[in-house]
This record gives structure tokens, sequence and C-alpha cells, in this order.
């Protein structure tokens, strides 16, 4: 049986496997019925992982008779591109996103397995199988990996060129999407809660710990994307507003405001109709995000080749939507919360102010993301928004978002008296005031520069006296003090810290880079912005995979650095740039 056969035997019987999924399901509910769908699931996930081996059994064999692996893999591609390859383009990209969705099905059901009697698991989980049935679907219709190849390959055409230059395509594109299919879980549970009317505080708490592991796993996808980035020559540091960098920075923005707001319908019952709407939301961006990347409607160097998935995906994240929207509004009089927001001077008004940025900078960041096409959809011609659209906005936003960090955590809930949190706040404005005095006698004397340093220095500060507090409690309760560094507020402060020390090297980068050209001889030396370069020479490196120039360069006496140009084999030689980076504290 060949590979094409057999994948596409693996691939409709996954397909099969949750569409009884969601019958049985459906049957369940309708007769008022339980049982766990667990052993269907498993089936599901099973045949999903027999097809990712088969695909990467072709790919580390390269066997191209599958179209797949000839247009993405070459006889002297390394072994770890070879595997990567399997999300180096839209199909396999896709069969890695069923791949994840169905295990985190069957995690699910595990998970809830003695909740099979309540309606909204019930509901929750008919709608998991629906939506892995969709991503399925896709595969046995317009995205299919094992097409045979008609055209016969003895080498392959390789990947693309900056997906065979950095390892980090391991790691990035797999915690980006495993990010994004963490968000099917509080996205299936809110459809379930409206459905069924079950909207009290119960389940949305319980679901935090998804939302939050999600957020995590694509926070860090996004963080290990800007590297990558940062180490490609000429792409434009660590974060260049390209369309598909935007596409994965929407979900995040909306799932940011979630993390936060849930914390207030825990502690005070608030926001019951806008964390519902965020939990639709955060899915519904990683849908259209999936379409930017995979439709080939915008340009972009991370973006696939077009195919016909836009109509279906397009169609499928308006449904989400538009269904989304109607559940709310069916259910809006179960809706309304007993209690209102008491003061703006409170936690939880801080905590709107910091929903009110993370979404209207996803909303910014979507209408500049999508104009170019609805321009060409509107009026035939093509146009581009560029970084400075981006960063007028993110600046600002920024520094709000700063300073909310160093308020929100010192503030009491209903109402915090102006007196009262100045105290609370006192000693991160001096600790605050003291890096700025250093800062400036370090000789940085720009005001904007110095105003984003104070900011970040005082929420750094109520990151750290949040953090003591809690220590502090812990032995009082004769607990050993790292207890005082577990638990969601602690853990928070710690992202905070995290957040902090971002923004300080994102600050620093960008308003302390010096850019300059210099024509130098063998052995010659210069210096730039305080810094001695000399140039020791250039070679070139020949092998069967790619052909480089490599420049030898020392900065201060250290060792050597090595800039390079390489032209990669394979896909009319593709040519990318890797500069060289020295980094420390």
């Amino acid at each position: 049986m060949t590979a094409s056969t057999l994948g596409r035997l693996f691939i409709d019987g996954a397909l099969l496997a949750f569409l009884v999924g969601v019958a049985v399901q459906g049957a369940r509910i309708r007769r008022n019925t339980s049982g766990s769908s667990l052993t269907i699931a498993i089936v599901g996930l099973a045949s999903t992982f027999a097809a990712v081996v088969v695909m990467q059994v072709a790919l580390l064999t390269h066997n191209f008779d599958l179209a797949y692996v000839a247009e993405n893999n070459a006889t002297f591609t390394p072994t770890i591109y070879s595997m990567t390859g399997m999300w180096s383009a839209l199909e396999g990209s896709i069969l890695l996103w069923a791949l994840l969705l169905a295990s985190l099905l069957v995690v699910v059901i595990i998970r809830y397995r003695h909740d099979v009697a309540d309606r909204v698991v019930q509901w929750a989980t008919l709608v998991f199988f629906a939506v892995a049935a969709f991503f399925v679907g896709l595969m046995a219709g317009p995205a299919d990996p094992f097409v045979p190849n008609l055209i016969h390959s003895s080498q392959g055409a390789g990947p693309n060129a900056l997906l065979q230059n950095n390892p980090l395509v391991a790691a990035h594109p797999p915690l980006l999407y495993a990010g994004f299919v963490g968000f099917t879980v509080p996205f299936v549970f809110a459809v379930a809660m409206l459905i069924t009317g079950r909207v009290d505080e119960r389940w949305p708490i319980r679901l935090r710990q998804w939302t939050v592991l999600a957020w995590g796993i694509l926070s860090v996808g996004i963080v290990l994307g800007a590297w990558w980035s940062y180490q490609v020559l000429g792409w434009g540091g660590f974060w260049g507003w390209d369309p598909v960098e935007n596409a994965a920075l929407l979900p995040w923005l909306t799932a940011t405001a979630y993390v936060h707001s849930i914390i207030v319908q825990d502690r005070r019952g608030l926001f019951r109709v806008w964390n519902l709407s965020l939990a639709i939301a955060t899915f519904a961006l990683t849908i259209l995000g999936t379409f930017f990347t995979r439709s080939g409607v915008l340009q972009s160097v991370h973006a696939f080749s077009s195919s016909t998935l836009g109509p279906i995906l397009i169609a499928f994240f308006a449904i989400t939507v538009g269904g989304g929207t109607a559940l709310i509004a069916w259910r809006g009089d179960r809706l309304r919360s007993p209690v209102g927001v008491d003061a703006a001077l409170s936690r939880e008004g801080l905590f709107v102010a910091n929903n009110i940025l993370f979404v209207g900078f996803a909303i910014v960041v979507l209408v500049g993301t999508a104009f170019p096409l609805l321009y060409e959809a509107i009026n035939g011609g093509q146009v581009t928004v560029g970084a400075p659209y981006f960063s007028k906005v993110s600046v600002p936003v920024g520094a709000l978002l700063l300073s909310l960090m160093a308020l929100a955590p010192l503030a009491g809930w209903r109402k915090t008296d102006r007196h009262v949190l100045w105290s609370r706040v006192r000693t991160s404005a001096w600790f605050a005031l003291a890096v700025v005095v250093v800062t400036w006698l370090a000789g940085i004397h720009r005001p904007a520069l110095l105003l984003a340093y104070f900011l970040a220095a005082a929420a750094a500060g109520s990151a750290l006296r949040t953090l003591s507090g809690s220590v502090r409690s812990a032995r009082q309760r004769g607990d050993h003090w790292l207890r005082g560094l577990l638990g969601p507020t602690a853990g928070g402060m710690v992202v905070h810290l995290g957040v902090v020390m971002l923004s300080l090297g994102i600050i620093s980068s960008t308003t302390l880079a010096t850019k300059t050209e210099v024509a130098l001889a063998e052995g010659q030396s210069t210096v730039v912005a305080g810094e001695r370069i000399t140039y020791l020479g250039l070679r070139d490196v020949h092998s069967e995979l790619r052909d480089a120039t490599e420049l030898s360069v020392r900065v201060n006496g250290q060792s050597p650095l090595h800039p390079a140009i390489t032209t990669f084999h394979g896909r009319d030689g593709q040519t990318v740039g890797t500069p060289a980076i020295s980094s420390n504290f």
C-alpha cells in the first residue's frame, strides 16, 4: 500500500471517528442519557497520529511519491529539517493542528470523565468533536497532505530557506499551534454554558487553568518567533508587524484580557457577558489567523501559497462569531451580573481599563492587518499598512499598560482611597525614580526613554512588593517562604516581572540602536557606538545543503563573530542573511 493510500485511509478514519462522536453526543443529549466518548476520541487520535507517522516516515525517507514531500523536502535536507518539513507548508500544518486538537480532546474527556452527566460537559464535548471533524475534514478535502506526486522527482525542492536556517523552526510553529488549539477548550465550554443557560461562576473559574495554559504556550511561541526573526538579517528585528505575526498576536491580546477579567468574575461575579465574549472571540481570532496564514490572501514571508481554503475558513469564522453572538443575545437575561463596578479607583476598575487597552489594541491590529484585503476587495487596488501605523498605537498602549501594572496589584477591591493607594505605590515610585537617576548618570537623557524606564521600574516595584507580601503571609501561616511564591497571584506577578524585562529589552533595542555602513580592508578596525570592530576576513563555505560567504569580525578583542550570506540549494537557490549576535545581560 502506498503512503498516499495509507495516509488518506487514516485521515478518513479520523474524520469518521469525530463525526461518530458528534452523532453519539447529540443522541445522548437528545435522549437525556450520559456516557463517555473516550473510546471514540481515542480512535480519532490514533488515526490522526498514524497519519502523522506516515507523513514523518515519508519525509525522513525522502519518499517523493508524495507531492508534499517532493515540494518540501530534498535528499540533502538535514534530518531535523526533514522532520519539521511537516509544518513547512499548508497541508502538513493542518495535519499538525489536527493532531494537537485530537490529543487535547482526549485529555479534556479524561479530565471531566466524572462529569459526563453534566449537560455543560456533554455539549462541550459535542462542540469539540465538531471542531475536530472540521479540521480533519479540511485534509479530506482541499488540504490533502497525501496527494500523490504525478511528476517524477529524484531530489526534491527542499524546504523554504527560512525554514532550514534555524533550529527554532522545530519549536516556534508547534508552540503557536498548541496555543491556538488550547483556546478551543474555553470556547467549547463557553458555547455549552450559553446553550444550557448555566452561566454562573462555577465553570468559568474551573476553565481558567486551560486559558492560562494556552496563553502561556502561545506566549512562549511568540517570543521564540521574535527571537528567530532577530537572527535573520534583513527581516526587521524581533518584530516586523508582518500580517502573520499579527495573526498570532490577535488571540494573544484577547486571551490576555480574558486572563485578567476572569479574576474579577471569580472575586466579584462581574463581567459574565464580557468573559464569555472574550472566550469566543479568542477562538474566532485563531480561525481568522489561520485564514490569514493559509489562504494566501495576504502577502507575508510566513504565509503559504494561495489555496481553496480561504472561503471555507472565513465561513467557519463567520459561523463562530455569528453563532456566539446569537447565543449571547439569547441568554442575555441570565448574563446580568448581580453587582457592578463600585469605583474606577479599585482593582476591578483598573482591570476594566486593562481590558479596554488590550481589546482596543487588538481591534487596531486587526484593522491594520485586514485593511489591505478589504481595500483590494472594494477598490481593486493594492495598499500596504506598515510598521509606523502599528507603532503609533503600540507605544502609548504599552506605556498605559505599564502604568496599570504599577497600580492594579496594589489597589483594593470595590474602592481604594487615593491616599491609601499612594502609600502602597510610594515605594515603587521612589525605586523607579532611582532607576531614572542611574540611567541619567549613565548618559541616557532622552525624556521618552527615561519615562519608559520609570514606568517599567514602577511596574517591577509593584510586582516585587506583592511577592514580598505573599512571602510574609506564608511565613505568618507557618509555611515555608517558597509557598508564598505559589498560587495565581504570585504567578501573575512573576509574569509581570517577565513583561517588564521584555519591555526594557524592546524599549532599549528600538531606541538605542546604531546603524552605519563602513568599508574596511582585512585587518582594519573602526569604532561604532563605542565598540571597536575589526574585520578579519571572509571565507566561502560549501556543502550539499548550501553555499555561504562568512565574514569574520572581532568586537572589542573578543572571540570572532561570523555573519553570513547563505544560498540554499533547491527552490531556485533562495538566499538568507544571518547576522552575528553577541548578547549578554
